[in-house]
């Protein structure tokens, strides 16, 4: 699969609450860096996903996906929106990749 793919593959996991293929989309150590958190340990990350984020009701709308001319990182620009379909917030994404799957995850966000 290729990143872009991986990628896609990632916030669709996250919507549609399929913790395995999330799980096989992360490196054991992904760490992901975000303005309230750091979760350190792939585990850790879907353990947080599956069983504490605030709001599980969730979706991902995709703007735009830049890749790096070697690969190795992607980043995505979007909109996390709730269940009515209002945007929480605005994000910006790095994800950087090791052996083909998510190593690193880096997440800006700004709401308005």
């Amino acid at each position: 699969m290729d990143h872009a793919a991986v990628v896609r593959a990632y916030y669709s996991a996250l919507d549609e609450h399929d913790y395995s293929a999330l799980s096989d989309l992360l490196a054991p150590t992904f760490v992901h860096d975000r303005p309230d958190r750091t979760l350190d340990g792939r585990e850790a990350f879907v353990s947080f996903m599956r069983d504490e984020r605030p709001n599980k009701q969730t979706s991902h709308e995709l703007d735009e996906v830049y890749e790096n001319g070697d690969r190795s990182e992607l980043v995505v620009r979007g909109r996390l929106l709730d269940a009515d379909d209002e945007r929480l917030f605005d994000f910006v994404d790095v994800h950087r990749f090791e052996d083909g799957v998510v190593g690193t995850l880096r997440t800006y966000a700004r709401k308005e």
